[in-house]
């Protein structure tokens, strides 16, 4: 089992958890990840390109000219593809680009990308993340005192409104829930500080 010192606010140490090797000690899968970041960003996308085909476009109602006799191409219509102002052939149209993995890869995404984040040395325990009231102020003091400086993924065991709200001003830092958790954020920053409660409710969902 992998031992990581658990953090107060202030940043002293008040103890130690050990954390279950078969979420956060396996060999990351990069392959895996790969699949799990492509797959989450194509759903993340809005898909509402669009573009007006023949029959969209306003106008081209009638013949230009008559079949025979003028010397020039035959043509139905002012609005085909082949005329400025047309219609636009094969043009993209809504759509989504979502689509899901297997949950057993998914799984294996996630603990793939916890596993990483500990072999970097890039994951904080917090033996709790309370505040009493929304303040940018005292969030950015436990940045500090955690001796943060880049991105970080704050990860809650329940809803915490306070937290949300106190680092929602404070560029590169999120605050998530436990089952919130995603590969996309996860390798997206560069510290992962759960709490104590999050770190158990991680090793229930995904033991």
């Amino acid at each position: 089992m992998t031992k990581v010192s658990v953090l107060s606010q202030t940043g002293a140490s008040v103890g130690e958890i050990e954390l279950n090797d078969a979420i956060f000690g396996i060999e990351p899968n990069e392959a895996v990840l790969f699949d799990a970041v492509v797959a989450q960003r194509a759903s993340l996308r809005q898909g509402n390109h669009k573009v007006k085909n023949r029959s969209a476009v306003a106008g081209g109602g009638r013949k230009p000219w008559r079949q025979k006799g003028t010397g020039r191409a035959r043509q139905g219509s002012i609005r085909s593809p082949q005329w400025r102002g047309g219609g636009v052939v094969f043009g993209p149209t809504p759509r989504s680009y979502s689509y899901k993995l297997p949950k057993k890869v998914r799984r294996l995404a996630i603990k793939s990308a916890l596993s990483a984040k500990v072999l970097e040395q890039n994951l904080v325990v917090l033996d709790a993340l309370l505040f009493d009231a929304p303040k940018t102020k005292d969030f950015k003091s436990v940045l500090a005192a955690l001796e943060i400086s880049k991105k970080a993924l704050f990860v809650t065991a329940e809803v915490n409104e306070n937290a949300i709200l106190s680092a929602r001003n404070i560029p590169g830092v999120t605050v998530l829930t436990a089952e919130g958790i995603n590969v996309l954020d996860l390798l997206g920053h560069d510290k992962v500080v759960f709490t104590q409660d999050a770190v158990k409710k991680v090793e229930e969902v995904l033991g």
